[in-house]
């Protein structure tokens, strides 16, 4: 069975800043790395309930993969 296709989130340094990007866009631009995650995480909610795969990536910290 194949993977469904995700989008990837990443809160990435932005200009002394943090910032979201998906798919090249940064969006949640803001100086507290916090509050960018917590941008990340609303709009992956919002993919999720509509039933769209994401995951969110925190630029700079080690991602985990869970497997079946």
């Amino acid at each position: 069975m194949r993977e469904p296709e995700r989008t990837v989130l990443t809160i990435v340094p932005n200009e002394g800043a943090w910032a979201v990007e998906q798919d090249g866009q940064r969006f949640g631009h803001t100086l507290d790395k916090e509050v960018a995650k917590a941008s990340a995480y609303k709009r992956a909610r919002e993919m999720i309930d509509a039933g769209k795969a994401c995951q969110v990536r925190i630029w700079g910290e080690p991602s985990f993969t869970r497997s079946r």
